[in-house]
């Protein structure tokens, strides 16, 4: 199988023009025509990552994060996104991101796996997306949906610990009512 093969499939999930405009996903390191021996999944391309991916003879790595946002202008190794780049590229490793454009799907998009985890039902996007090549309430950031029963807020912040398997929470005070529709959007909302 090669790169262009694996990074179609994750495009006909997460299509590329469902990016916001200030992201940058898609292939950012490598050649779509190599051919794939492994591909090793993260959050981000640190040189932690290039490092683990040469250790397991990965030559693609699917990142939710683009390793390259703001642009590079010269590649001196004088920081990590630089020297992570420079790995791959010495190793003939292909980075893909694929960002924004998976926060925007509803089925099986990120969103959708944080309801899921929260037991949300009656999931429905946030802030709503046209777009001709989808469903009408299938693309955009963010969703609602309803917990299977109301929560008083530390409730709501334990099931939240429990079902995300966090240690800690940063949340406002409190207030008296139960809660029962939940809004979420991922990354930084």
């Amino acid at each position: 199988m090669k790169v262009r093969e694996v990074t179609s499939y994750l495009e006909q999930v997460a299509p590329l023009h469902l990016q916001e405009s200030y992201d940058n996903a898609g292939l950012l390191v490598g050649d779509a025509e190599q051919e794939v021996r492994g591909v090793l999944l993260t959050l981000d391309s640190t040189e932690a990552v290039v490092r683990e991916a040469i250790e397991r003879d990965c030559n693609l790595i699917v990142a939710h994060h683009p390793i390259i946002f703001g642009g590079l202008r010269r590649l001196t190794g004088t920081s990590y996104i630089d020297r992570a780049v420079t790995l791959a590229i010495k190793n003939d490793i292909a980075i893909y991101a694929i960002h924004t454009n998976l926060d925007n799907v509803l089925h099986n998009g990120v969103n959708q796996e944080i309801g899921r985890r929260l037991q949300l039902t009656d999931m429905q996007i946030l802030s709503l997306r046209n777009d001709p090549n989808h469903e009408t309430g299938s693309i955009g950031s963010g969703l609602t949906g309803i917990l299977p029963e109301p929560l008083t807020p530390a409730e709501f912040v334990s099931h939240l610990k429990e079902k995300m398997d966090l240690q800690v929470i940063k949340h406002t005070s409190f207030y008296q009512d139960r809660i029962t529709k939940v809004a979420l959007c991922g990354g930084s909302g």
